[in-house]
C-alpha cells in the first residue's frame, strides 16, 4: 500500500493531512493483516473456527477489493497497467472542468449569494466593528498609507491630460446656466452666501480706511473742472467719511437694505439663469471664455498639486487632525449602521447587488481558477494534492470493506451450513 510520494513543498496544514492519511492507512492495513493472520490460524479447522475462518477470508477479500478501488483513484495499483486505474492523474483535466462547472452552477448563483449574504449580516458586523474607536483608528491607520501612495502616484502630466482631453471639453459641451442657477438659488435660500458677503464688506471697509488717498484721487477725477480745489477737498473728505460709515453699517447690520437688495438680485439672477435664454447664452459664453483661457488648465493643475501635497502630508501625520476626523467619521458611520435599520438594509441590498453582479457577470471567469490551477499541476502532483485532502476519509472505505466483508462472509457461511 504505497504512501503519498514526495512532491512539491507542503504547507504545515498539508503535512498534518499527510500524517493523518498515514495513520488511517496503517489502521486499514492492520485490519487486513489481522484478517490474514486469523485466516491462516483457523484454516482447515472445523466447528466454530470454520465460521471465524470464513469471516476472515471474506474480510480479506473486502479489504483488498476496497484497497484496489481507493488506490485506483490516485495511481495504478502495484504499478500494473490495469485499465481504468489512476483515474485522477489520467483524467485531471476532465475532473477540473467538471469541478469548475459544479462550483459555477451550484455555488456561484445569484440566489445562493443573496441568501448567504443575508444570513451573514455583513453590514451589521462591519458597523459593530467600526463602532469600536480602536478599530476605527486601525482602519484609518491601515488605509492612510495606501491613500497617500495613491494620491502621490497621480502625476501633474496625467491631471493636465485629463483636463485638456476630457474634463474641460466635456464641461464646454454641458450647459452650465441651469445648474448654476439651481445651485445659486439653493445657496441664497440657505443663506450660505452670507459669510462671503460679510468677508467682502469687511475687507472693503478696511481697504477704504487704509487707502484714503487712493479713494480721494478717484473721487477727485469726478469733480467739475470749474470747482475750487479747496471745496473739492472738503467734499471728498466728507464723501470718504460717509462711505466708511455706510460700509460699517452694512457690515454690522445683518438686515441692512443693501444686503436685502443683494439677496434679491441673486434670487433674480438664479431665476434668469434657469429660465431666460439671453441670460443663459451670456453665461455659456462666459463659461467658454473661461474654459478656453490658456491659464485655466495650468491653474487647475497647480491647485491639484497643492491639494495633493496637503493630503499626503495630512495622511502621513499619525496624530493629525485628518486621521482623527476620518476615525470619528468611521465610528459615526458604524453607529448609524447598527442603529438605523433602514440604512443598514439599504447597504445590505447594495452590497448584495454588487456581489450578485460580479458573480453573474464574472462567475465563470472566477471559477476558471480551479481548472487553470489544476492544469498547471502534472498528473502526479494533482493526484497527491487531492489525496492529501480526501485520502484519509477514503481509508474508511477500506476499513468498512474489511468489516462488512467479514460480516457478509460470516452470513454466507452460516446460511451454507444451515442449508
Amino acid at each position: 500500500m504505497s504512501e503519498v510520494s514526495s512532491g512539491p513543498i507542503l504547507s504545515a496544514a498539508d503535512e498534518s493531512r499527510r500524517a493523518g492519511l498515514r495513520r488511517m492507512r496503517a489502521v486499514a492495513l492492520s485490519l487486513l493483516l489481522l484478517a490474514a493472520v486469523i485466516f491462516v490460524l483457523t484454516h482447515g479447522r472445523g466447528g466454530v473456527w470454520g465460521y471465524v475462518n470464513a469471516a476472515s477470508e471474506a474480510a480479506m477479500v473486502g479489504a483488498v477489493a476496497d484497497w484496489f478501488a481507493v488506490t485506483a483513484l490516485f495511481r495504478r495499483p502495484l504499478g500494473l497497467p490495469i485499465p481504468h486505474t489512476a483515474i485522477i492523474p489520467e483524467r485531471k483535466q476532465t475532473i477540473a472542468r467538471s469541478l469548475e462547472d459544479f462550483v459555477t452552477d451550484n455555488f456561484l448563483t445569484a440566489d445562493n449569494v443573496r441568501t448567504r449574504l443575508q444570513s451573514a449580516e455583513v453590514m451589521l458586523r462591519v458597523g459593530r466593528w467600526l463602532q469600536e474607536p480602536a478599530n476605527a483608528r486601525r482602519a484609518v491607520a491601515e488605509a492612510s498609507p495606501a491613500l497617500a501612495r495613491g494620491v502621490s502616484s497621480v502625476k501633474d502630466s496625467e491631471v493636465a491630460e485629463l483636463l485638456d482631453r476630457i474634463l474641460l471639453p466635456r464641461l464646454g459641451r454641458e450647459p452650465i446656466a441651469p445648474l448654476a442657477g439651481s445651485l445659486l438659488e439653493g445657496v441664497v435660500r440657505d443663506g450660505s452666501h452670507r459669510g462671503l458677503v460679510d468677508l467682502g464688506v469687511t475687507q472693503l471697509h478696511d481697504w477704504v480706511i487704509a487707502n484714503e488717498e487712493t479713494v480721494s484721487q478717484i473721487l477727485a477725477t469726478r469733480a467739475p473742472w470749474w470747482s475750487p480745489k479747496s471745496l473739492d477737498d472738503i467734499v471728498i473728505r466728507r464723501v470718504h467719511a460717509e462711505m466708511v460709515t455706510w460700509l460699517a453699517d452694512v457690515r454690522d447690520n445683518p438686515d441692512h437694505r443693501v444686503r436685502e437688495a443683494l439677496d434679491e438680485f441673486l434670487r433674480e439672477l438664479a431665476g434668469r439663469l434657469q429660465t431666460d435664454p439671453d441670460t443663459q447664452a451670456k453665461a455659456e459664453a462666459l463659461k467658454l471664455t473661461v474654459l478656453e483661457h490658456p491659464s485655466v488648465a495650468g491653474s487647475l493643475v497647480s491647485l491639484w498639486g497643492s491639494v495633493r501635497r496637503a493630503l499626503v502630508e495630512a495622511l502621513g501625520d499619525e496624530d493629525g487632525e485628518l486621521r482623527a476626523r476620518m476615525a470619528r467619521a468611521l465610528g459615526d458611520l458604524g453607529g448609524r449602521i447598527v442603529t438605523d435599520a433602514s440604512f443598514r438594509a439599504s447597504l445590505d441590498r447594495r452590497l448584495a447587488d454588487a456581489v450578485v453582479y460580479m458573480v453573474t457577470t464574472y462567475g465563470r471567469e472566477l471559477s476558471t481558477v480551479i481548472s487553470q490551477t489544476i492544469d498547471r499541476w502534472d498528473g502526479r502532483e494533482a493526484s497527491q494534492r487531492i489525496e492529501l485532502h480526501v485520502g484519509r476519509d477514503l481509508q474508511f472505505i477500506r476499513i468498512n470493506g474489511t468489516v462488512v466483508g467479514g460480516l457478509v462472509g460470516l452470513l454466507i457461511y452460516t446460511l451454507a451450513q444451515l442449508l
